[in-house]
């Protein structure tokens, strides 16, 4: 299967499969005419890949579970340092949401403070 193939049998763009391919995520033959070739198993590797992503793992946190994206990822034990790796990363996403919230909360009491100087102007 060549990379555009791969690309459409998953959503993936080429750019994003060269990338899996660079991080190590994702492994290519090449043809005498230099085009990649993968194996009849890699669309179900890059779907892998895109559903980790998607919970906000990084490509670093998604080799932690290399030993089980050739099957159902989503059914799939667990290993300890899978399990290490997401909850470090629900870490980080916990704490940029409440960063973003207390962003939001001065802002907001920013505007609620200039619109209150509006009224007393008037």
């Amino acid at each position: 299967m060549r990379i555009g193939e791969l690309a459409a049998a998953t959503g993936a763009t080429p750019r994003a499969l060269r990338h899996y391919e660079q991080a190590g995520l994702l492994t290519a033959d090449r043809a005498p005419n230099g085009y990649r070739i993968y194996s009849h198993s890699a669309p179900v590797r890059v779907r892998n890949i895109r559903c980790l992503l998607d919970l906000g793992l990084t490509l670093e946190d998604v080799r932690f579970f290399l030993p089980c994206l050739d099957g159902d990822v989503t059914q799939a034990s667990p290993s300890s340092e899978g399990l290490a790796v997401a909850r470090r990363r629900l870490a980080v996403l916990d704490a940029r949401i409440a960063a973003q919230g207390a962003l939001r909360d001065r802002l907001a009491e920013a505007l609620e403070e200039r619109a209150g100087e509006g009224r007393h102007a008037a």
